[in-house]
């Protein structure tokens, strides 16, 4: 297991149909923006090496799909991850990277 994310929280969902959404979110001050930029790649490299299949979009073929922005707003700049895939992958992705995530 590799060390618990301390930047990215993230917030779950499903669609009744087996597959899940985890957005992740972290909002720090720009010194901090590095640590967090890590656990994004920390995140993405775990999923590419355990992925289902093809990463695009859904309806498209895909098997699992990701979309990361970034904003700044005044002294805070906050990053946002979105992954969509297969449940069983996704809380074993949460579990391995030792992520918390709120239901919803």
């Amino acid at each position: 297991m590799t060390r618990p994310l301390n930047y990215l929280h993230f917030d779950a969902s499903d669609d009744g149909e087996g597959h899940g959404t985890w957005d992740a979110m972290a909002s720090v001050k720009p010194p901090h923006l590095p640590a967090v930029l890590a656990e994004v790649q920390a995140v993405l490299a775990w999923c590419q090496a355990h992925a289902p299949g093809p990463c695009g979009p859904l309806d498209e073929g895909g098997a699992w799909d990701v979309e990361q922005q970034q904003t700044q707003d005044g002294d805070w700049v906050t990053v946002t991850l979105t992954l969509t895939g297969p449940e069983a992958w996704g809380r074993e992705m949460l579990v391995a990277l030792g992520a918390d995530a709120a239901a919803s």
